[in-house]
């Protein structure tokens, strides 16, 4: 698979808004959702000739569908699955190709080797001392995270190992989280003085504002069990049962009309910005639209009649 982006550094950093209709929509219902951004002109394809996995030619994100099961795996292993420029991009690429996808229904996010992600590639960062290239570098990140949330499919974060600043960010981003009973979550950039202002957004938005702060002021490690009590990610099991579990989670998922999950997932994020009566009007504004939607109208219809809905597969 060949995936090019295409844009300058300001196409990252604007705001834009398209009009997202599905096609199973009947009744002129549609929502509105912001549009996934491109990122910086760079070309992600399969090299010609075998590479090591060191050199940064190499396929840094592999991805796998399976009935509607979109597997996105990070594949940078000797570098602690670091978000370089290039796989920040891949990234960015694969979210705006999987949301035109009307045959994906849900996408997991998994990692190579022994951690899920350790951050940005610092290296990377310091070989270019630059406050444009900094700004853009971030610019670019928060773009990919934000368009997780755009999706209108569930991702979860499939975590084991250390998910670290922009990892631990990765992962509080993600709809849903199953993660190994071994895997730690910091947000660990001010120990090196540099404050995980960005995860922080994300971690502020997932657990309480004094365990998010005592996270970024200390940066210390915080178990799988801590983080699941503290609401950064939904299961722990133990290692050996992890795909088990996202499993259990996707299938929870994928028998779900994809019209109705596209629809609440976008109403969900899209409520928790505002006050509780401009939310219950945007709500009941959601659901009217999407109970004329023909999935919804069998579902109903197959609850009166007590047998199961006959939905087709498109729904």
């Amino acid at each position: 698979m060949v995936c090019t982006l295409s844009g300058s550094p300001d196409d990252v950093a604007s705001r834009r808004k398209r009009k997202l209709n599905f096609s199973d929509l009947r009744f002129g219902c549609s929502i509105y959702v912001p549009k996934l951004v491109k990122a910086p002109s760079i070309s992600i394809e399969p090299p010609p000739t075998a590479k090591p996995l060191g050199s940064e030619e190499a396929v840094v994100l592999r991805r796998q569908d399976q009935r509607g099961v979109v597997t996105l795996t990070l594949n940078r292993p000797h570098a602690f699955n670091a978000l370089s420029e290039t796989i920040l991009a891949a990234l960015q690429c694969e979210f705006e190709a999987i949301a035109g996808d009307e045959s994906a229904r849900v996408v997991v996010l998994a990692a190579e080797g022994k951690a899920f992600c350790a951050g940005h590639d610092l290296k990377e960062m310091r070989a270019k001392p630059s406050l444009q290239y900094y700004e853009r570098l971030f610019s670019q990140c928060f773009e990919m995270m934000l368009g997780i949330q755009r999706l209108p499919v569930p991702v979860i974060a499939r975590v084991h190992g250390i998910a670290t600043a922009a990892g631990c960010q990765l992962v509080a981003m993600c709809d849903l989280a199953v993660a190994a009973s071994t895997a730690k979550f910091a947000v660990s950039g001010v120990n090196l003085g540099l404050f995980c202002s960005a995860p922080g957004v994300a971690l502020a938005r997932n657990v309480l504002r004094k365990v998010a702060f005592e996270m970024l002021v200390t940066g210390e490690f915080i178990s799988a069990d801590e983080a699941k009590v503290r609401g950064l990610i939904n299961r722990v099991v133990e290692p050996e049962q992890l795909d088990a579990e996202v499993e259990k989670l996707v299938a929870a998922i994928i028998t779900k009309p994809r019209v109705a999950v596209a629809m609440g997932k976008e109403f969900f994020y899209r409520q928790i910005e505002l006050g509780i009566a401009p939310a219950y009007e945007a709500a009941a504004q959601t659901m009217a639209c999407n109970m004329m939607d023909e999935a919804a109208l069998e579902g109903v219809q197959a609850f009166i009649d007590k047998r199961p809905p006959r939905w087709s597969k498109k729904e």
